[in-house]
């Protein structure tokens, strides 16, 4: 067969819910467009029996995912950064269509996102050094705190980073431990719709990262108020939208993160990672003190 009497194979873009690859349950779609209009790709339009099956799913994988060494969940985030060196040009390609950039500064963003993921892989066993560790107290007792993941958070993506953007508000959602929902950019979803087949094919268990995909404040509002969701990171929202979701959130006091202005370009510090942390304090007693000291 030749070139001219062959037909292109079309992408069918899916959610990416608990492991496994779903149309919305609606059965609704929404033309994706590049930055000049033309039409990429039909993506699904969640709905909020989705964002609700997401945070099963979610809830679901959190006990294995808190409870595995941080050691492993190192190695799982460096293989993502693996998968994803392995299918660059693809994600370049969709950079590049989402956001109007020439195929270099996509590559440049496609690099950035990849070596970020390998940045969060090398903090996992590390970040409990620097948010914990032993306290002074006046008493024969060691006291001794350390960091625990807060839940399910609900991860509202950034709308003009469309793949480097979201890789820093996700990927230290979950190396502390935590599980994630994400909304994808509303006008530009394909780069997180393709990074759910990279985590589907990178040792990450379902459930751990959702991505969902559609009219951001009609999934962001049930999943502020949903009462099994523990904190929202609301990158994503505007400074209305924002308002609205903090006052739903506040219900069953989740974590909320407000919008901040970030440059997803430089060197992220450790601020995503315990935004998203609670603090546990254990006491022990050490024993009876003498006059020289401790027994132990």
């Amino acid at each position: 067969m030749s070139d001219a009497t062959r037909l292109s194979v079309f992408k069918t873009y899916k959610l990416y819910v608990g492991g496994k690859f779903p149309r919305s349950e609606s059965g609704r779609v929404y033309e994706v467009t590049d930055s000049k209009g033309k039409w990429l790709a039909n993506a699904p339009l969640s709905s909020r029996k989705d964002a609700r099956d997401a945070v099963v799913a979610a809830r679901k994988a959190f006990g294995a995912w808190s409870g595995a060494t941080a050691y492993n969940r190192g190695q799982i985030l460096y293989r993502i950064a693996e998968m994803l060196e392995g299918r660059r040009e693809q994600f370049v390609r969709e950079v590049a269509d989402a956001e109007g950039l020439s195929k270099s500064k996509a590559a440049a963003q496609v690099d950035a996102a990849i070596d970020r993921w390998v940045w969060y892989a090398g903090w996992t066993d590390k970040i409990a050094q620097v948010v914990g560790g032993g306290n002074p107290v006046a008493g024969p007792y060691f006291n001794l705190s350390s960091p625990e993941p807060t839940g399910v958070v609900a991860v509202l993506a950034p709308q003009d980073s469309s793949f480097l953007g979201l890789v820093s508000v996700v990927a230290p959602v979950i190396a502390t431990g935590n599980t994630a929902i994400v909304i994808a950019s509303e006008k530009s979803p394909l780069p997180a719709l393709s990074l759910g087949e990279v985590l589907a094919t990178s040792d990450l268990p379902g459930g751990v990262v959702n991505v969902l995909s559609g009219r951001t404040a009609e999934i962001a509002a049930p999943l502020a108020a949903h009462q099994d969701v523990n904190a929202i990171d609301l990158a994503g929202a505007g400074a209305d939208l924002a308002k609205e979701l903090e006052i739903a959130a506040a219900d069953n006091l989740k974590r909320v993160l407000r919008p901040q202005a970030v440059d997803y370009g430089e060197t992220p510090g450790i601020d995503r990672m315990t935004a998203f942390l609670e603090t546990k304090t254990v006491w022990h007693p050490t024993g009876s003190l003498g006059a020289s000291g401790s027994s132990y």
